[in-house]
């Protein structure tokens, strides 16, 4: 199984639930820390929610570092991968992590197990969280705040620092969710199909 098997499947199955809730957007390749890494899949509702996909052609090499990036913005994180991964993923997981088997069943077909569900991330970072904000959107906030001036025109990494100071954790939060939901002409999955809950591989 390779990645849009596998990514294809979930949003169908798993997901499909989040995909049909008009308060709910499902996001593919969610740009964290400006680019440098990118969410394979995001949901973001009354929470942010983020998954990364191992498929039989990944390796794990860069782990470590998606999971730093992950742990600072997400409320609940999950892996998805395939049994070739399964040992070593779970010694390489902070305990806070799901984790999800992508299993290839009777029929080619793709089924999802929780092999462990995930827990509240502890390791939340405020400014992470702020840089999901694009410029004009940090400006909006600050704006509204009653921020003028010159202090709207620092550079972005000013922005999300006074952003940090002005809002409360849950504030700042619930804000950048409703930007990042209301946002037109933003790349996501297209709604899935009515299913049985698994798909065949390749499936489009």
């Amino acid at each position: 199984m390779n990645d849009p098997d596998i990514r294809n499947a979930f949003h169908r199955s798993v997901l499909r639930k989040e995909h049909n809730q008009s308060d709910t957007l499902v996001v593919d390749e969610l740009g964290l820390e400006h680019g440098k890494c990118r969410a394979d899949i995001a949901v973001i509702n009354g929470h942010l929610i983020g998954y990364e996909i191992k498929s039989d052609v990944d390796s794990l090499k860069r782990l470590d570092s998606q999971i730093t990036a992950y742990n600072g913005i997400f409320d609940n994180l999950s892996l998805i991968l395939t049994d070739c991964h399964r040992d070593e993923a779970m010694q390489i997981l902070p305990n806070w992590w799901g984790v999800i088997l992508a299993k290839s069943s009777k029929y080619n077909r793709v089924n999802f197990e929780y092999l462990k569900l995930p827990r509240l991330n502890p390791k939340i970072n405020n400014y992470a969280v702020a840089q999901l904000l694009w410029r004009e959107e940090a400006q909006e906030v600050l704006f509204n705040l009653g921020v003028r001036g010159a202090r709207l025109r620092e550079r972005r990494a000013i922005l999300y620092k006074y952003i940090v100071e002005l809002l409360s954790p849950m504030e700042l939060r619930h804000t950048v969710r409703e930007y990042l939901k209301n946002r037109k002409d933003w790349r996501h999955p297209v709604p899935p199909f009515p299913s049985d809950g698994s798909f065949p591989l390749g499936a489009r």
